[in-house]
């Protein structure tokens, strides 16, 4: 099987989390992706994740306000463990071997983040879930993903969302909206194109690390993004 990436930093929302409920962790929506996520390490796919807590707690969410950020954030982070926590699970249910790793301490619960033991957990096959975000305020769980993906060495973040790709105008409202197959950082700027928050953006731009949007609703997306098809819209420098 031909493979277009070795070692992948794959981004999934708290939110894809819910499936159709309307917040928290839908059972059938979570082993679907950990089956499509066991596909893709099956042919020896190197993959990390980093998940999000908007399911649970966003620090930006209306249920925040009034609240100090720096304190909402930090709960936002402490969603994204349990997040990892549920995943980690659902994943050994399905046979696989993963390890959750937080940018904030909680060793009772899981390992601190140590780059050196991530990399060596993704060389021996292992599914590494970086949890708790960089573990600072006001930065998203996509700037960890573009953090931890140029940490690690991944040749690509795969940003999974519920929309199979960047389109010229939210397809839910326009119709005529088209989607792009591939745009460059440059291009997507000037369009204004929302595809990640512009600080995870510009750190994948400057490390020349390309980003798919794609979507993990589908069946089967995740491995034909890692196959290099037209899966998405693939955004490079």
């Amino acid at each position: 099987m031909s493979l277009a990436y070795k070692r992948v930093l794959l981004k999934l929302s708290g939110e894809a989390l819910m499936g159709e409920d309307p917040f928290g962790i839908n059972r059938a929506t979570i082993e679907a992706m950990v089956a499509d996520i066991a596909q893709v390490t099956q042919v020896g796919v190197e993959l990390a994740i980093v998940i999000g807590g908007g399911n649970i707690f966003r620090g930006v969410a209306p249920g925040a306000a009034g609240m100090d950020r720096a304190t909402a954030d930090y709960m936002g982070m402490l969603a994204t463990i349990m997040n990892a926590l549920a995943l980690q699970d659902a994943m050994k249910q399905a046979g696989m071997d993963a390890r959750v790793q937080s940018a904030l301490r909680m060793d009772q619960v899981v390992e601190p983040y140590i780059r050196p033991k991530a990399m060596r957990h993704l060389e021996e096959g292992r599914v590494v879930i970086f949890a708790a975000g960089t573990g600072n305020p006001f930065f998203t769980t996509d700037t960890a993903a573009a953090l931890r993906g140029a940490e690690i060495g991944a040749e690509i973040v795969l940003k999974a969302t519920k929309v199979d790709g960047v389109y010229t105008s939210d397809p839910k409202l326009d119709s005529k909206a088209v989607r792009y197959t591939t745009i460059t950082f440059d291009e997507a700027i000037g369009k204004h194109l929302q595809v990640m928050d512009a600080t995870a953006f510009a750190l994948c731009r400057d490390q020349r690390l390309p980003i798919n949007v794609f979507s993990i609703a589908k069946p089967g997306a995740l491995m034909r993004v890692i196959q290099g098809a037209d899966e998405g819209t693939l955004v490079h420098v």
